[in-house]
Formats: structure tokens, C-alpha cells, sequence
């Protein structure tokens, strides 16, 4: 008579063994479906950015093999590589543009305002983004109403200063309003950086008998090379690329930049695609080259600022 209920519980011990083996089954097909699926977005993301990487990389390759076309070649062929590659144009580009002296013009005001707006905007977002002051607020929303200024409304009354006082034809005609013009946008990026750092590696410099010139140099400074990065690739393709503050500023063949330069090959009767490409691929080198050494550290400080401690 005892043995019919351990009988009874034997089957439903089975039974209930083959439904457990069945919900097992079933996790693994959820799983299994489910790293398909995160397998196929990865897949297609990746895909995404393919796509995205040879849109964004066409137009460069697409000039330097323009570069090397002729004119005839350029309308004929537009899309396609060269028939014969014509090395002589980026010759004929250096020469006739005196690409050489307008590289060099480029260079000294490009670097000159790029470490004048790193020094102001790195001490500038120092000082507010630590220390509180009376009218601190007023004063961050006045550098960043800077930032809604249209820069081409500025053109005559800054040439009407520059010419009381001196300045045009000079390299200080560029180098003065490209920094003014810049500084709201890198306060702002600094500032924002400079709140992700911790305070308390400030307070145990401070302890160590560190000033605030100390830490600022010895601490905060090293600490800030990704933000600086970042400032300095976007202010150099500004500065490196500016047409209109050229054009109105300098009349001077000497002092002319590199933009300036390119606008040579073309006139009120035509244009000369082939040395214009030529000219364009010589000048949008040095911007690739820099962006090439500072890519990792722009990285950093573009996202840095958005992670708070």
C-alpha cells in the first residue's frame, strides 16, 4: 500500500525533470536569438560607419587625384583617376602661387594665436571654473555671448580700428581677432573639462606646499593636455582656413596666407582647375598631419568634459 504514492511522486519527479529540461531548452533558444540579434545590429552598425567613413573620406581623395589632372581631364573625367598624372601641377601651384612664402605666413599667425588662445582660455576657465567671485556668473555669460557674435559683422568696424591704430598689413591684424574670436569657444570647452577634475588633487598639492601658480602649472596643466589638444585643432583649422579676415586686413603680397594664395588661380575670366587642386591638396596637408598627431588626445577632450569626478 506504500508503494503506489513513491510511484506516483517517481512519475511526477519525471515529469517534472523533462519540464525543467524544456524551460532549459528554451532559455538557450532566448539566448541564442538574442546574441543574433545584438550580433546583426553590431554588424550593421559597423556596416553604418563603413559607409559613413568613405562619404567622409571621398572628397579628400577625390582632390588629391583632381590634383593631378589636367583641365581637359577634370571636365571629361571627373570621377575617375587621371589619364596621365600631371606631377607638374603641384609644381606649377608652388611657384605661381608662392605657396612657399604664403605657407610660411600661414604658419607664424596660425601658431601665434593658437598658443595666445591656449594661454588666456586655460587661465580665463582656471580661475572660473575654481575660484568664486562676486558677478562670476555675469562675467562666464559675457565670454559666452561672445560666442554668438557673427564674426563677419565685425570686418569694417575692426578695420576701421586697425587702421586708427596701425595694425594693417601686420601679422597683428590676424592674430588679434583670431584669438578674440576664439577664446569664448575654448573657455567654454576648458571650463567644462576643468570641472571633471577632482578638487582633492588640488587640496593634497596645496597641503604639499604647492601655490596656486603650483598647481595650476604642476597639477591641473598636465592634466588638461587633452582639452588643449582639442582647443588647439579646432582653433588651427579656423585660423589655417580663414579667407575674410585675410582678404580685408592684408595687402600685401609678403604678408598674403594661404587662402589668399589659392584665390590666385582664378579670375573674372576663368579658372584653372588643375593648379587650384594642386594648390588645395598642398594646403589641406598640414591640417591632416595635425589632426593625425592629436587624435587621441582630441578624443579624450571631447568627451572628458561630460563626465562629472
Amino acid at each position: 500500500m506504500k508503494i503506489e504514492p513513491a510511484l506516483k511522486t517517481g512519475v511526477t519527479n519525471d515529469q517534472s525533470l523533462q519540464k525543467g529540461n524544456g524551460g532549459n531548452g528554451g532559455m538557450r533558444r532566448d539566448l541564442s536569438g538574442r546574441q543574433l540579434a545584438v550580433k546583426g545590429l553590431s554588424g550593421l552598425g559597423k556596416l553604418l560607419l563603413l559607409v559613413y567613413s568613405v562619404i567622409t573620406l571621398y572628397p579628400l581623395y577625390w582632390l588629391f587625384i583632381s590634383a593631378f589632372k589636367t583641365n581637359q581631364d577634370f571636365f571629361n573625367r571627373p570621377y575617375g583617376l587621371p589619364l596621365v598624372w600631371m606631377k607638374e601641377n603641384i609644381v606649377r601651384a608652388w611657384e605661381l602661387g608662392h605657396m612657399g612664402r604664403a605657407m610660411v605666413n600661414s604658419t607664424i599667425v596660425t601658431l601665434a594665436a593658437v598658443v595666445l588662445t591656449i594661454l588666456l582660455s586655460v587661465l580665463a576657465a582656471y580661475v572660473l571654473a575654481r575660484f568664486p567671485f562676486r558677478f562670476k556668473k555675469a562675467v562666464v555669460g559675457i565670454f559666452l555671448a561672445g560666442m554668438l557674435i557673427p564674426i563677419h559683422s565685425t570686418l569694417v568696424p575692426l578695420f576701421i580700428i586697425m587702421n586708427k591704430i596701425h595694425l594693417l598689413d601686420t601679422y597683428g591684424a590676424l592674430i588679434l581677432p583670431y584669438t578674440a574670436f576664439e577664446l569664448p569657444i575654448a573657455i567654454f570647452l576648458a571650463m567644462a573639462y576643468m570641472a571633471s577634475i577632482p578638487r582633492e588633487i588640488e587640496e593634497a598639492a596645496m597641503i604639499d606646499g604647492n601655490g596656486w601658480w603650483g598647481i595650476f602649472g604642476k597639477i591641473v596643466l598636465p592634466l588638461c593636455t587633452p582639452i588643449i589638444a582639442t582647443i588647439s585643432i579646432l582653433a588651427f583649422l579656423r585660423f589655417w582656413n580663414d579667407f575674410s579676415f585675410a582678404l580685408v586686413f592684408i595687402n600685401t603680397q609678403a604678408l598674403k596666407t594661404l587662402p589668399l594664395s589659392l584665390s590666385l588661380f582664378s579670375d573674372g575670366f576663368g579658372t584653372d582647375y588643375s593648379l587650384t587642386m594642386g594648390a588645395m591638396a598642398i594646403a589641406v596637408l598640414p591640417t591632416i598631419v595635425v589632426y593625425l598627431i592629436l587624435q587621441e588626445q582630441i578624443m579624450k577632450g571631447m568627451v572628458a568634459g561630460s563626465i562629472k569626478g
